[in-house]
């Protein structure tokens, strides 16, 4: 078995493959967007949507709270970890109308989602592009093998790469490539929905006060 999974391994075919298909995604997609795509790998085992989404609904709680109690320019003195939820609590405090935050809130996770689809299409340009470099690896050692046909001892290594070939573009397609693209939309999908609620429950804050009443309301507290 083990000799087996030895023959299995060919670094230099793998290299091959591997480093073609990522080269062919860097130009499909451009630097940015590989660059991207390879920033993309951390977020892919440390994201947690779920946890991210339960904590910008408590940071909502304290939001409304002050804002109901002190308005809406002291609300910035939430605190949190997350850098779209600190953004968005300080672009709320500091906001004169609501369409301000609301202009502000739309731009910024439109440009999240166009950053995280690009990310994710290199990884898509990956597994497109892996099984058809494995058949033109093929390709090349069928053609190696039949000009050696006179050199049995010859035959061999060639079949081996153009077996191989085939072998790793599979892999890299649909157990490497294609999973990631996967995930990275799954992880996108939910985090765009909790920011999207966040940034709704946001404006209803404040449309809530900046109303003319509610407005008096606070200058005669204060």
């Amino acid at each position: 078995m083990l000799g087996i999974l030895g023959h299995l391994i060919d670094p230099a075919t793998l290299s091959l493959i591997v480093g073609a298909a990522l080269g062919l995604a860097f130009l499909q997609n451009g630097a940015r967007s590989f660059g991207s795509a390879m920033a993309a790998l951390g977020p892919l085992f440390t994201a947690k949507p779920e946890r991210d989404r339960d904590a910008s609904r408590a940071a909502m709680l304290q939001v409304d709270h002050l804002a109901n109690l002190r308005g809406l320019a002291c609300t910035d003195r939430v605190k949190t970890a997350d850098p779209f939820l600190a953004t968005a609590v300080r672009k709320l405090a500091n906001c004169e109308r609501v369409e301000q935050f609301e202009s502000w809130a739309d731009q910024e996770i439109s440009d999240r989602e166009q950053r995280h689809s690009a990310a994710r299409a290199v990884w898509v340009s990956v597994a497109d592009a892996a099984p058809a470099l494995g058949m033109a690896g093929t390709i090349i050692g069928l053609i190696g093998m039949f000009t050696a046909m006179n050199d049995p001892a010859a035959i061999g290594p060639h079949m081996a790469v153009a077996l191989l070939t085939t072998l790793y573009g599979v892999i890299l397609a649909n157990l490497v490539a294609a999973p990631i693209a996967a995930r990275l939309a799954d992880i996108s999908a939910r985090e765009i929905a909790w920011q999207r609620e966040l940034a709704h429950g946001m404006m209803v804050i404040a449309r809530r006060e900046n109303a003319p009443v509610r407005r008096a309301a606070i200058r005669e507290v204060a």
